[in-house]
């Protein structure tokens, strides 16, 4: 490798929006994330947003709706 073109490699503090920190590697000083394992729905198991579930209702209204007006 050719000397002094690589960027220097080091530990590196990553810090979410919820407040968790952790270190790994990086070859920037510190990294500042919006969401990480400890608060990601996918990690967690909880979902955030329950304004879907009301769309997925709805639609399903509808649909039933349309399907009953078709078959008569």
């Amino acid at each position: 490798m050719k000397e002094k073109i690589h960027p220097q490699y080091g530990d590196c503090k990553v810090v979410c929006a919820c407040g968790n920190t952790f270190t790994t590697g990086s070859v920037r000083k510190e990294l500042h994330v919006d969401i990480c394992s400890k608060c990601h729905p996918f990690f967690t198991g909880k979902q955030r947003d329950m304004s879907a579930r009301g769309r997925i209702e709805k639609f399903n209204k509808r649909y039933k709706k349309e399907e009953g007006k078709k078959a008569e």
